[in-house]
């Protein structure tokens, strides 16, 4: 049954406030059991949206939904944000909390009107859309653009299904694309992201996030392509990340951090091309508590004990820098993203908590180069364990900005397996090529 948020009310000229109608389609398809809510022909502006069992919400070609200036009409009670200090993430335009068998769909436009929720102002930017304990959700063939915060927050929900979206979330900071936190049987395919910050992340806030598959899908960012933790208090395991295309990433390619205690494992990353990535890999195992700063998790109240990083292999990667990567990387004019002397693969743990069974295989790597050692500082601060020594120095997950190698600063891993590594540079550096330092190794051969 075909439930027409017009004959509702709605008036889909890009003026009137159609939340109303479209909320009380949505009610009525719900009420008959379910059905398809479609929204063609105009422009409809909205605040809310509260999704419900057993609907599809489709936005036809002929259509953009458009999320309203007015920070009023987005209601209480649509969860938060679960990072600390970052309340005005915590609205959300499209909100679907215990439902089942959700669809988003129709090949048209959702915009987040970003320019009415800049970065200073409002106390709240809402993202576009999030999930709360759901299931059977399918998300695919839309347009998501301008988000005035996360374009999705996946929260506690298991089989989630998206393809072919083509997410622009490039106005303001938190300009995420598609984000996992405490979610299982994930597929992900035929995507192309472009933001401001993490294009993909798997996080977990508590529940074990497992059996991921993402694969088909390009991304551009002026932060991280693919992140996969620093909110880790639970397991991250089995994800699987194939045939993708990363371009123009500022900072991190294939981010991997275990920082809040936990264990990430059995990671599958294979047949990824990178051009003008900063640094291709980035794995940091450490612990970290900011309860006065951005990027800790709500739910965790003290500092833990590190966790584990194991079983991690990454493979066929084709990674290289034109000259665009000579320059330095700005986010907003004043916010430093990346510059010659921080790229290159950069691994590293606390010596009495090594990563384990890192594999890398089949890489080739060419590189910008051109770095002197006096642009850089000479002393490189070892991963600290903070419970230990909570005051000191330490290798952080965007501290230091700077690495010891042109190509491979690698450091406490145990059961490495280096094998089909060719670099190259574009322009000489004078620092090694690649440095190994306290690492036991499982395989070492064509390292070039």
């Amino acid at each position: 049954m075909i439930f027409a948020p017009k004959s509702y009310g709605a008036a889909a000229d890009g003026i009137t406030d159609d939340t109303n109608a479209i909320q009380s389609a949505i009610d009525s398809a719900f009420k008959s059991g379910g059905g398809r809510v479609i929204l063609r022909g105009g422009n409809f502006i909205s605040g809310t949206i509260c999704l419900k069992s057993n609907i599809s919400l489709e936005i036809d070609s002929s259509a953009c939904l458009t999320a309203s200036p007015d920070i009023t009409r987005y209601t209480c009670g649509t969860h938060h944000n679960r990072y600390r200090n970052e309340k005005e993430l915590d609205k959300c335009f499209i909100f679907a909390e215990n439902a089942e068998n959700t669809e988003l769909c129709g090949g048209g436009t959702i915009n987040g009107n970003a320019e009415s929720f800049p970065n200073k102002g409002s106390i709240y930017r809402p993202m576009m859309m999030r999930f709360l304990n759901c299931r059977n959700i399918r998300l695919h063939d839309l347009k998501l653009y301008n988000s005035a915060a996360w374009t999705t927050a996946f929260l506690d929900s298991s089989r989630i299904f998206v393809s072919n979206l083509d997410i622009k979330n490039d106005k303001n900071y938190n300009g995420d694309g598609l984000d996992f936190d405490g979610c299982s049987h994930i597929f992900v395919s035929g995507c192309c992201i472009q933001g401001t910050d993490d294009n993909l992340c798997l996080q977990s806030s508590g529940l074990p996030v497992r059996d991921i598959h993402i694969s088909d899908c390009t991304f551009s960012s002026i932060c991280a392509a693919i992140r996969i933790g620093l909110k880790s208090i639970g397991s991250i395991s089995d994800v699987y990340i194939s045939h993708c295309t990363m371009k123009n990433v500022w900072r991190e390619g294939i981010k991997i951090e275990c920082s809040e205690g936990g264990n990430i494992s059995d990671i599958n990353i294979h047949d990824i091309t990178m051009n003008d990535v900063s640094r291709p890999v980035f794995i940091l195992l450490n612990n970290r508590f900011e309860p006065d700063g951005l990027g800790s998790s709500l739910e965790l109240d003290h500092m833990p004990e590190i966790g584990n990083i194991s079983d991690i292999i990454i493979s066929d990667i084709n990674a290289s820098d034109s000259t665009e990567m000579k320059n330095t990387h700005y986010r907003f004019n004043d916010d430093i993203m990346g510059r010659p002397e921080f790229a290159g693969f950069r691994i590293d743990a606390e010596k009495n908590h090594p990563i384990c069974n890192l594999t890398l295989r089949n890489i080739t790597y060419k590189f910008i180069g051109g770095v002197k050692l006096s642009d850089i500082p000479h002393k490189y601060p070892d991963v600290v364990d903070k419970l230990i020594y909570p005051n000191a120095v330490s290798s952080e997950n965007y501290y230091p900005d700077w690495s010891r190698a042109s190509f491979m600063d690698i450091r406490n891993v145990n059961g490495l397996s280096l094998n089909n590594i060719y670099c190259s540079l574009t322009r000489p550096d004078e620092r090694p090529d690649i440095i190994t330092e306290n690492c036991v190794f499982s395989n070492k051969s064509d390292v070039k």
